[in-house]
């Protein structure tokens, strides 16, 4: 028999990640309690022996292995995840966290992992707005022709690129989501 942490699928959550079942390691029906339960059947469940986790099925070699994702506070509300009973969201990075958390940062515009930066979701619409505005938005003539170094958060490239005050744009991935690692200095 195998006894996990009771976790709910969010029908909410599932285009990003399935809902992670954390795995009690030495337990046995005898020290079981009633924060645990057989969850569907070892059969609807795979261990990640990396992540230290059991994911549903559908993500047995569809997810980014984090190792020991689970053995790690929750990057919002610091409630060590493995001993949670709340919902956990796997974010594209494979970064965790607890869904009501994850769910609050997307209700307050950070569509960023708190871990690593890298997006939680696809930002691409995003990035067109962005390539519009940078578009219509003329640099004043002290800073049209500088460039900039920047790493992006997404794909860790770094690239020069001119610089633009509302946003480097990666040369690698087109993602908005990168920082500048050097000042900007006027082209050769």
């Amino acid at each position: 028999m195998l006894f996990v942490q009771f976790v709910t699928q969010s029908s909410q959550l599932l285009k990003f990640a399935q809902i992670v079942v954390s795995e009690w390691e030495n337990i046995s029906a005898i020290s079981a309690n009633s924060s645990m339960m057989i969850l569907g059947g070892r059969e609807n469940y795979s261990h990640c022996s990396k992540c230290g986790c059991c994911y549903s099925n559908t993500l047995r070699d569809n997810h980014l292995c984090v190792e020991n994702s689970m053995r790690h506070h929750c990057p919002i509300c610091y409630e060590y995840l493995f001993d949670s009973l709340k919902d956990i969201a796997v974010m594209k990075c494979g970064h965790t966290m607890h869904s009501e958390c994850y769910l609050e940062m997307l209700k307050r515009d950070k569509y960023c992992c708190p871990i690593c930066s890298k997006s939680v979701m696809d930002m691409s619409r995003a990035w067109k707005r962005i390539d519009e505005e940078i578009e219509a938005t003329v640099m004043p003539d002290d800073y049209r022709y500088r460039k900039v170094w920047i790493l992006c958060n997404d794909c860790n490239d770094t690239t020069e690129v001119y610089f633009h005050i509302l946003g480097q744009k990666c040369g690698h991935c087109s993602s908005y989501n990168t920082r500048a690692i050097a000042p900007p200095v006027l082209s050769q």
